[in-house]
This record gives C-alpha cells, sequence and structure tokens, in this order.
C-alpha cells in the first residue's frame, strides 16, 4: 500500500484507459429527449456483468458470465428507449460486422459476430412522445463517433432524458490512476428512483472526489424544489467500469458487484424493484497472465483495483449531476442541481 495520492487521467473519463472509445448521439428537439452512448474496445475486452435493480432491461449479459465460454465484448451500449432501446445494438453490430470486428465463426473476412452487451433506462415520453426514441442507426452513429478523447457529460448520449430523485440526471464519467500505474475509467448513465442528494442538500458524492476535483460546494440554502412527481419504473442507473489490468472473467465480474457500492454512496436508495441498476465490468489488458480472485498472492492489488473503481463510480455520478442542465419538456420543467440549488455555488 502506499500514500501517494491518486491521481485522474488527462480527461478524467473513461477514455484514459487505454483501449476504451467512447462515442454518443442524442436528440432535444420534441418530442425526443434521449440518446445513446457507445463504448467501444476495438480489440475487444474480457467482460463481467453484475445486475442488482429489480426492473433490468438487458441483452446479452449472460454470455458474460464467468462460467460461460464467451472471451471478450467488442462494445458495451448504453441507451434510453427502455425495452424499445434494446435495438441500437443491431445498428452497433452492423457497423463491428463491416469492420470484421467480432468472434469469427467463419473464413471469409467479414465472417463474425461482433459482441455487443445492451442495457437500457427508462425516459419513454420525457421530451413529449412514447415513440420517439433511439433506433437501430443511433447505434451506429454512436460507435462512429467514438474516439478516445473527452466525453461530453450531462444532456448527452443515454443520459440525454435521464432524471434522479426527480432532478435531471445525465451521463458522467472519471478515472484514476493508481500509484502501480493502473488506471480505472467510469461512465454512468444516471436515472435513478433514489437520490443523488442528501437531507442537506448536498451532492451525496462530493466526499469522494480527489483533491481540487469538484468544485467548491457549501450546504444550500435553498428550500427543497417542488418536483415533479414521476409514474413508478421510469428509472435506473447503468455503468461501464474499466481498466488496463489484466483481468480474467471472474475477476472482471467481481470488479462489476464490487462497483455497486460506489452506487450506494451516491444514490439512495439503490436498487429498488422499480430500477434496473446493471453495471458491466471491462479488462482491456493484455498480460498473457490475468489477476484471478483464486491467487493468494494478487487478492491485495484486486481488492485495490475494485475499490477504486466503486469510488470512481461515485465520482462519475457526481460529475453527471453538476453537468446536467434544466430541461423544457411538456410534461413540466426537469430542474438541473445548479438550478435547484444555486446557493450551493458560491463562486457562481
Amino acid at each position: 500500500m502506499t500514500s501517494e495520492q491518486p491521481q485522474p487521467g488527462p480527461h478524467n473519463a473513461i477514455t484514459d484507459v487505454p483501449g476504451v472509445l467512447v462515442g454518443q448521439v442524442e436528440r432535444t428537439d420534441a418530442p425526443y429527449l434521449t440518446g445513446t452512448t457507445v463504448i467501444h474496445v476495438p480489440d475487444t475486452a474480457v467482460a463481467g456483468v453484475d445486475v442488482r435493480g429489480g426492473a433490468p432491461g438487458t441483452r446479452e449479459t449472460d454470455l458474460l458470465d464467468p462460467v460461460n465460454s464467451n472471451a471478450g465484448v467488442n462494445a458495451i451500449v448504453l441507451t434510453g428507449g427502455s425495452a424499445f432501446g434494446l435495438d441500437t445494438a443491431a445498428g452497433v453490430m452492423a457497423a463491428l460486422e463491416e469492420r470484421a470486428q467480432g468472434v469469427r465463426v467463419g473464413p471469409g473476412e467479414r465472417d463474425v459476430v461482433p459482441i455487443v452487451p445492451t442495457a437500457v433506462i427508462f425516459d419513454l415520453n420525457r421530451g413529449g412522445g412514447f415513440q420517439a426514441r433511439p433506433t437501430a442507426d443511433w447505434g451506429r452513429q454512436a460507435l462512429e463517433a467514438a474516439t478516445d478523447g473527452p466525453v461530453a457529460e450531462g444532456n448527452h448520449g443515454a443520459g440525454t432524458g435521464a432524471l434522479v430523485g426527480g432532478l435531471k440526471g445525465g451521463v458522467g464519467t472519471a478515472s484514476v490512476r493508481l500509484s502501480d500505474g493502473t488506471t480505472l475509467g467510469a461512465l454512468v448513465i444516471v436515472n435513478a428512483a433514489g437520490s443523488a442528494v442528501d437531507p442537506q442538500g448536498r451532492l451525496s458524492a462530493e466526499r469522494y472526489g480527489l483533491p481540487n476535483e469538484f468544485p467548491v460546494l457549501r450546504t444550500p440554502t435553498d428550500p427543497p424544489p417542488d418536483l415533479p412527481g414521476r409514474m413508478p419504473g421510469m428509472n435506473t442507473v447503468i455503468a461501464v467500469i474499466a481498466t488496463d489490468a489484466s483481468l480474467d472473467k471472474a475477476a472482471t465480474k467481481r470488479m462489476a458487484m464490487v462497483a455497486h457500492d460506489g452506487l450506494a454512496r451516491a444514490i439512495d436508495p439503490i436498487h429498488t424493484l422499480v430500477d434496473g441498476d446493471s453495471i458491466f465490468a471491462l479488462s482491456t489488458g493484455k498480460d498473457a497472465t490475468r489477476l484471478t480472485v483464486t491467487t493468494p498472492a494478487t487478492l491485495l492489488q484486486l481488492e485495490t483495483i475494485f475499490a477504486a473503481g466503486a469510488r470512481t463510480l461515485s465520482r462519475a455520478i457526481g460529475h453527471a449531476l453538476l453537468a446536467a442542465e434544466t430541461v423544457e419538456t411538456p410534461a413540466g420543467k426537469y430542474l438541473s442541481y445548479r438550478d435547484a440549488y444555486p446557493s450551493a455555488f458560491p463562486n457562481d
């Protein structure tokens, strides 16, 4: 162990993890308020998933179980549109097939089956139309936009129509570089039934920030905002945790499991019956000898990685709330944290 202070990567984003690209597409013109986010790993990545919400919408999650034979994924899709949004994976698969990225199943150049696990949030009708939702083409567009650069936060991608505890949610991301050189990154779509704000009006994620990461905030003096009511079930937090450490499939699954602690620290309540909270984990490391949960000599290293991933996810939730912007919709105004609690920002 070391007392050296962890630092974020250059973008403070999941794209600081080598081999991880992110692309996003969204629409905000009425009746749309939704979008799609694609995490692309061109060289594939070992993957795991842990689903704890009571109302998930997912695709290809069983394949990631450590007892199953899949060796890795080509992309992860996070999207709005509820179960309809699962169609976006088809567009990603088609684009990856054209690039010959996937599990090889034949001798031809494009004889591949891309592996694209997907999770959705419920954001139907938030912009005024139940049928205004992502399609397969949105998945293709998001993949084609994917880069290893900065990631737009707040009202972008799958976070475009997101809400959290009645406030405007969104997409957030963060990264950290540990003292041994390992990089971890998180990307989250914050759309929870629970609140990301504590009873005093402070962001619950604030306490997990790295030095000087978040703006100077104070306990707000504003009265709690009058937030519009919502129908049960219009929720779900979905996320991806990634590292360049070389983990085997079981260790990657464990990283996804521990990352749920990061949700619980920043959102309360979490994992409800009306949320579909799902976290994917990726390992892009290519070392021939992979870290495994059954090797006593590597357990401390793994626990350090897992704990850092959970904290990074909490930080990403904070970034999502701070970047979110108020939106006017036919259903009313969805207030951002900044607009709901302006006195929390003394320097604005």
